[in-house]
């Protein structure tokens, strides 16, 4: 259990939290919300003890206190070894392992290691040693890697792949409490699915930030938003929290009108007999009574302000069209021969996993890049928005967030200029800040609304809704869905694609695949082609295979076949000798203690009291070590059994 007591704590003159009190029972699944800024990561740090409060405290109960695996929303620095190593060694399987080694080295020189041999050998097996890295495999290809990538060193990889690896040290080291800030913010759609199904089985405490409102409303059983220095506790998954609290929010606004009306009625009264006699005591007993009124707001910092596009001219009925479309980094190819047509006002999602060519193929269709083979035409009347994930090309770092704003909203007046920054939060001072101070996703951000203002017929978006906050996500995806003109947009949300696009092109394998319909239909139709190529499979041996690709899928599958056969022998070979290794040192002791058992079974040895204390010591000992080789014996016995 958690529980955090009167917690207060302020940045220099800002006020981050006010006498918070939140008890979290253990097993709780408890989502995290709020806006950006409001302090979600930072409530995570104070519970860790990275940030010290100001006041209050903070008790983690001792069942599950030594016991937590931490998720940062920042950036992973692994050391340079390979990912395998890297995992042992996160769940202490490196020490464990060096430990038996040692032990098994002294066994008949120093007796004292027994009891040290037995502590690491529970160890092991407690972390259960012997099927680690069959574990530690699935975990990394459900989140995305590559077979061969264990062996890889975690330096080689990007810093979303080593968030991913990290998250895969959380998961196998199964803490009583998971604390993941923004989990899904580095993980494709496949990746995020599996994981919410492993976290489905996940019997601790979990503590989830998130921005992604499926992954909360599958996993989570309450909702905690931070909101304006507090924290309001909401029962249910997300959608729930959205309800209850608009139900909230209605009630409270028909309690301030019934108050407001109350306030008025009553000042009306005081004004009418402030200077009757015959009313003094009446007037005198409204006046205490309207002191005594607290002021009801409404405490909320939901947006009300709304995006409209600009009006554009109508594009011709074919926006875009690729023929041939292939391109390579390298001679490494990314895709080969992509054909395609886009029409007006489709709403368009690009998805696969990560590494599929999705954001290359929206630099190629923006013309921002060439492509290797192929062409992409553009439509009659198209103009073109291009959002990037990977520059902020369409800003002026030289100037302030205003003036870049102020120069493409000449329509609007300043109050309407400040409500859209406040929508992607930029508020007060910051809205006169140099752009090229701002931090990534401040300048990601200001490029987006700054696209938004510009009129255009064909937008195409590459993970626009990273640095949005929900509320934000919510005013973006409105606007979105009443924009007349042509969206293709790349995001790993998939609460926002099901309900924006409505057709889904998806990059499998260097080849195209055309879903016309929703997220959920995708999702739907992609399981069903998952059965299908499962069928094929397993039908390879008893007919032909006629196509190319299901020969290709025939050759991966078994691929991938021959190398966990690979694999597990390479397991078995090692057990084997560990086992073979026990059996001797079983045989040996078992000699040497049927050889001390003959000697003292002779009479005339007992003649010699020194020799026969030693020989007894030496059974003594041998009958402790024959236990702990057969409890080793049986365990490996028992490995081998399962591979």
């Amino acid at each position: 259990m958690i529980s955090l007591k009167n917690i207060n704590l302020s940045f220099a003159d800002r006020t981050i939290f006010r006498k918070l009190d939140w008890t979290i029972p253990e097993g709780s699944r408890i989502g995290i919300v709020g806006d950006n800024g409001s302090g979600k990561t930072t409530l995570f740090r104070v519970i860790l003890g990275f940030v010290e409060a100001d006041d209050g405290l903070i008790e983690i109960s001792k069942g599950s206190g030594h016991s937590i695996g931490y998720l940062p929303q920042d950036l992973a620095e692994l050391e340079p070894i390979s990912v395998m190593a890297y995992l042992r060694k996160r769940q202490g399987l490196d020490k464990i392992e060096i430990t038996l080694d040692s032990c098994k080295q002294q066994f008949f020189t120093d007796q004292s290691f027994t009891k040290v041999y037995e502590e690491a050998l529970l160890q092991f097996q407690i972390h259960d040693g012997y099927a680690f890295e069959s574990r530690a495999r699935q975990v990394l290809k459900g989140l995305g890697f590559a077979e061969t990538d264990a062996e890889r060193s975690c330096a080689e990889f990007s810093g979303g792949w080593k968030m991913r690896i990290l998250l895969s040290s959380i998961l196998l080291s199964n803490p009583n409490i998971m604390m993941l800030d923004e989990p899904t913010n580095h993980l494709d759609t496949e990746s995020m699915e599996w994981l919410e199904f492993f976290l489905k089985g996940y019997t601790g405490t979990l503590l989830a930030i998130s921005h992604d409102r499926m992954f909360l409303d599958k996993l989570v059983s309450q909702i905690v938003e931070v909101e304006q220095q507090h924290l309001i506790f909401y029962r249910g998954n997300y959608s729930h929290y959205l309800s209850e609290k608009a139900r909230r929010m209605d009630a409270q606004t028909r309690r301030l009108a019934q108050r407001k009306k109350s306030i008025q009625k009553t000042s009306k009264f005081i004004e009418r007999f402030r200077y009757k006699a015959t009313k003094a005591r009446q007037v005198q007993s409204r006046i205490k009574m309207l002191e005594r009124t607290e002021n009801l707001e409404i405490s909320s910092s939901e947006k009300s302000v709304a995006i409209k596009f600009p009006d554009a001219p109508k594009s011709g009925r074919e926006v875009l069209s690729a023929k041939h479309l292939s391109h390579c980094y390298g001679s490494e190819f990314v895709f080969r021969n992509l054909n395609f047509v886009i029409s007006r006002g489709e709403k368009i999602a690009l998805v696969g996993v990560n590494g599929a060519g999705k954001s290359t193929l929206t630099r190629l269709l923006s013309k921002d890049e060439l492509p290797a083979e192929g062409e992409i035409h553009h439509g009659l009347d198209v103009k073109l928005g291009f959002f990037s994930q990977e520059s902020a090309r369409n800003l002026n770092y030289s100037r302030t967030v205003w003036e870049e704003i102020f120069e493409c909203s000449g329509s609007l007046d300043d109050q309407e200029r400040r409500n859209l920054l406040g929508a992607f939060l930029f508020s007060g001072d910051e809205i006169m800040k140099t752009i090229a101070v701002l931090s990534g996703g401040e300048k990601s951000r200001l490029a987006l609304l700054k696209l938004l203002l510009n009129a255009s017929n064909l937008l195409i978006l590459d993970e626009p809704t990273n640095h949005l906050d929900l509320q934000t996500k919510r005013i973006f995806q409105n606007a979105l869905l009443r924009y007349r003109g042509t969206v293709i947009i790349v995001s790993h949300d998939r609460d926002f694609l099901d309900r924006l696009v409505n057709r889904v092109i998806e990059l499998r394998d260097g080849k195209l695949m055309d879903y016309p319909g929703n997220y959920s239909y995708f999702i739907e139709k992609r399981h069903e082609l998952s059965l299908t190529e499962s069928s094929l499979t397993d039908a390879v041996n008893n007919r032909p295979v006629k196509t190319e690709s299901q020969s290709r899928m025939v050759k991966e599958n078994k691929r991938i076949d021959a190398e966990e056969r690979n694999r597990l022998y390479r397991l078995r070979s090692s057990l084997k000798k560990d086992l073979a290794e026990v059996e001797s040192s079983i045989m040996e002791m078992e000699r040497k203690k049927k050889e001390n058992e003959n000697i003292l079974c002779q009479p005339d040895i007992y003649r010699d009291p020194t020799t026969v204390r030693r020989l007894q010591k030496e059974l003594k000992d041998i009958d402790v070590l024959l236990k702990l080789k057969y409890i080793h014996w049986d365990d490996l016995t028992r490995h081998l059994e399962t591979l």
